[in-house]
C-alpha cells in the first residue's frame, strides 16, 4: 500500500481552492454529527462517534496533544478516522507556531493512508467554525472586526471573514506585544485586502487575565472564543460570558440577538475555562449542530435578514446587555473531516504531495 504525504506547501494549494461557504457546510456536517450523538459522542461505545479525551504529554519546551477520532454518519455524509498530533510551546514568546500533523487512517485496511501537515488545517477549521456561527446568528453585513492575537489562527480567521464579507471595512489586530509576527500579520493583512483599513495595537496581560473585558462589548456584538482550551485557561470576563446567556431558546432564522453557542456541549463542560469560571451550566449551552438541524435547508448559509447595525468593539464603554458568544474548545471530528476532504482533493492535483510507493509492503 503506498502512503500520501502532504506538505504545509502542498496544504496550502489544496485548501487555496476552497469557499468559504463550502468550508462553513464542512463543518457543518460535523456539527450536526456530534448533536445527533448527543452523550454517546464521547462515549467510545458508539462505532459511529468516537472522539475520547486527549492525551497530553509534556516534553521540554512543549506540551504535546494527541487527538484520534472517528465519525461515520450517514445523515451527515461524512466518513472518516484519523489522530492529530500537534505541540503547543510552553514558553508564551516563543513565535514559532503550533506544529502539527495528522494521520488520516485508511477505512478497509486500516493502515494509514496519509500524512498531513496541520497546521494550517487546525486555524482552518476553526476558523470555518467561526464563520460559520456569525452565519447561524445572522451576521449580515458587519462592517468591524477585531482580532486578538497573531498566530495562524488569527491570519485565518482574517482570510476567511474578509473573503466572505465584503461588507468589512475595518480590522483591528490586537497582541501583547507589537512583534515581528504581529507586524507581518498586518502587513499582510493590507496587502491581501487594500478595501480594509487595518491596524495593529498592544495589550499587555498575562494568560491569566480575560482579554476580552465585558466592559469593551458593545450590545448586538458577536464573540468568538477559540484560544482556550483548558479549565485554567480564560479569554472573556465572566460578566461578558452572562450577557450572552438567554432565557428563551432563539429563533432559527431570525437575527439572534442573545446566545451561548458552543461547538460541544459536553467537550465545553470540561475544557472551556471561560464558560465554567462564569458558571453556567450545560443547559444554557446551545450546540451549533442543534440550531443547523433547526434550519430549514433552503436557508443555509444564505442570510436573509439584515441585523441590527454592527458595534464597535473598540468602543471603551461599559454595556450590559445582550451579546452572542460561539465558544469553541476544537472538536477532534473536525480534523477528521477536513483532513480527509483535503486528502480527497490532493488525490486530483497532479504532483502534489510526495507518494511512497509500496510502504506497506515487504517485499
Amino acid at each position: 500500500m503506498s502512503l500520501l504525504v502532504l506538505s504545509a506547501a502542498d496544504v496550502r494549494e489544496v485548501i487555496s481552492s476552497f469557499g468559504t461557504t463550502f468550508l462553513q457546510a464542512l463543518m457543518g456536517r460535523v456539527f450536526i454529527a456530534i448533536s445527533q450523538a448527543g452523550e454517546k459522542s464521547i462515549s467510545r461505545i458508539s462505532p459511529d462517534i468516537q472522539t475520547p479525551h486527549r492525551t497530553t504529554i509534556d516534553m521540554t519546551s512543549h506540551t504535546t496533544l494527541f487527538m484520534p477520532a472517528r465519525i461515520s454518519s450517514s445523515q451527515s455524509s461524512v466518513e472518516g478516522t484519523s489522530i492529530k498530533v500537534v505541540s503547543v510551546p510552553r514558553n508564551q514568546g516563543d513565535v514559532r507556531g503550533l506544529p502539527a500533523t495528522t494521520l488520516v487512517m485508511n477505512e478497509d485496511t486500516g493502515a494509514v493512508e496519509a500524512v498531513v501537515n496541520a497546521r494550517e488545517l487546525t486555524s482552518l477549521r476553526n476558523a470555518a467554525g467561526s464563520l460559520l456561527s456569525a452565519t447561524l446568528v445572522r451576521v449580515h453585513k458587519p462592517e468591524r472586526i477585531v482580532l486578538f492575537g497573531a498566530g495562524k489562527q488569527v491570519e485565518s480567521h482574517i482570510n476567511l471573514f474578509l473573503r466572505h464579507y465584503s461588507s468589512i471595512k475595518s480590522c483591528t489586530i490586537v497582541n501583547r506585544t507589537l512583534n515581528e509576527r504581529a507586524l507581518d500579520l498586518f502587513k499582510s493583512a493590507t496587502a491581501a485586502f487594500p478595501r480594509v483599513s487595518s491596524r495593529h495595537c498592544c495589550l499587555r496581560d498575562t494568560i491569566h487575565i480575560p482579554s476580552v473585558p465585558s466592559s469593551w462589548v458593545r450590545n448586538g456584538t458577536h464573540i468568538i472564543l477559540i484560544g482556550s482550551y483548558k479549565p485554567s485557561m480564560q479569554e472573556a470576563e465572566e460578566t461578558l460570558v452572562g450577557r450572552a446567556v438567554a432565557a428563551v431558546k432563539p429563533v432559527v432564522g431570525q437575527r439572534i440577538n442573545q446566545a451561548l453557542i458552543v461547538d460541544s456541549r459536553t467537550a465545553c463542560m470540561q475544557e472551556a475555562g471561560d464558560l465554567l469560571k462564569a458558571g453556567v451550566d450545560s443547559t444554557s449551552m446551545l450546540e451549533m449542530g442543534e440550531l443547523l438541524l433547526l434550519k430549514k435547508p433552503q436557508s443555509e448559509f444564505s442570510p436573509q435578514h439584515s441585523p441590527a447595525e454592527e458595534k464597535d468593539l473598540t468602543n471603551l464603554t461599559g454595556f450590559t446587555g445582550p451579546i452572542t458568544i460561539f465558544k469553541s474548545v476544537g472538536v477532534g471530528l473536525q480534523d477528521v473531516v477536513m483532513a480527509k476532504e483535503v486528502v480527497s482533493h490532493a488525490k486530483n492535483i497532479p504532483g502534489a504531495g510526495t507518494l511512497i510507493e509500496r510502504y506497506d509492503t515487504m517485499y
